[in-house]
């Protein structure tokens, strides 16, 4: 059944559409005078790109569909290098337009295709999964990794929509499902303590797909990043709470080559960050145990187990964009939740500390 979307504006930019039976929206928000799209996808959602993909071709359009490789792997140079040949051989015009179907790894990749042919053309993100939903699709950051690290490359270029389907989480597999929460979790701690509330009530309910709490976690966390996102796009500044947990997370997915899910990641970057905090004297012992408890209670990683050493994770994190020349910058919470500051250039005993606190014996 067809119901009327949650409208989420980002700005005056563009909006966050929370619904069923949006596909059929697509053909309007492209406009009359697109007339070539190129819809990219993941491999695991090839079962929804027939609906897409006749939604886009409404007014004779030209739809070139390209699968592209799953998860990180989408997410290189080489892949970049194909699809723009891809929109030179169909001729792509600065009137049309890219569409991202998939999760947050085809939506960052289907949006720097957008923003870097012909220096920009529209992109519509369509994200498939709780990750996607939540973070990679709004906000505008698109990008590729490189050898040297997770998102070195990219551009801000915000979509013209985003479309957010939650019955389409019924297909994602259960593990990635939880990897997501660790964004929504994240939303809670830095902006929007009912999150947590909800989730601590309830941590099975958090996990049910069609079920109302999830949808609101969702609504709630798009809702934290569409506010942040408008007041600072290029994270000049406020945008950078967005990165809680994210410097030791990024660190991570890099030595261990992406093998480890973004979420679980992030999950013990935010645990790190607050052991972090704990020594400097930013935060208690309750919250510091809190953070445990939450991403615990619904299936989420809190120590590293990895192969790495504390010296690869250190070297990996000095390459983070939020690095200043030799200076460690890290997102923390000052005292309580919902209270972002930042931590520059922590003692070398209170880095190691927080790695010694997470590692897994």
């Amino acid at each position: 059944m067809t119901e009327d979307p949650v409208v989420i504006p980002v700005g005056g930019a563009y909006n966050v559409l929370i619904g069923t039976g949006l596909w059929d929206r697509l053909g309007g928000l492209l406009g009359d005078q697109t007339q070539r799209v190129l819809l990219i996808h993941a491999p695991g959602v090839r079962h929804l790109i027939p609906a897409i993909e006749a939604a886009l071709r409404q007014g004779e359009r030209k739809v070139v569909v390209v699968e592209t490789p799953d998860a990180e792997q989408a997410k290189t140079a080489t892949v970049l290098t194909e699809l723009w040949s891809t929109l030179g051989q169909h001729d792509f015009t600065r009137s049309d337009a890219v569409v991202a179907v998939g999760g947050g790894a085809t939506t960052d990749l289907g949006g720097y295709v957008a923003a870097s042919w012909l220096r920009g053309v529209r992109v519509i993100q369509v994200p498939t999964t709780l990750l996607g939903m939540v973070d990679a699709a709004v906000g505008g950051k698109t990008g590729i990794n490189t050898a040297e690290g997770k998102n070195l490359v990219g551009a801000f270029h915000e979509p013209a929509a985003v479309l957010i389907d939650p019955s389409v989480l019924e297909t994602l597999p259960a593990r990635d499902l939880v990897a997501g929460l660790a964004e929504v979790i994240k939303c809670g701690f830095i902006a929007d303590p009912v999150i947590l509330e909800l989730i601590e009530a309830d941590p099975q309910a958090a996990l049910a797909v069609g079920g109302e709490v999830l949808r609101e976690l969702i609504q709630r966390a798009v809702q934290v990043k569409a506010e942040v996102v408008a007041a600072d796009l290029r994270e000049s500044s406020l945008r950078e709470i967005l990165n809680y947990g994210h410097t030791f997370a990024h660190a991570i997915e890099h030595v261990e080559n992406y093998t480890w899910r973004h979420g679980d990641a992030v999950a013990v970057g935010m645990v790190y960050v607050a052991e972090l905090a704990h020594r400097a004297g930013l935060l208690d012992e309750s919250l510091l145990a809190r953070h445990r408890a939450v991403l615990s209670s619904v299936g989420l990683p809190f120590e590293y187990g990895g192969a790495a050493d504390f010296e690869a994770l250190m070297t990996a994190m000095r390459r983070d964009k939020k690095t200043r020349g030799s200076l460690l910058r890290f997102v923390v919470l000052d005292g309580d939740v919902a209270r972002p500051t930042r931590l520059e250039g922590p003692e070398g005993a209170w880095l190691r500390g927080a790695y010694d606190a997470v590692r897994a014996s």
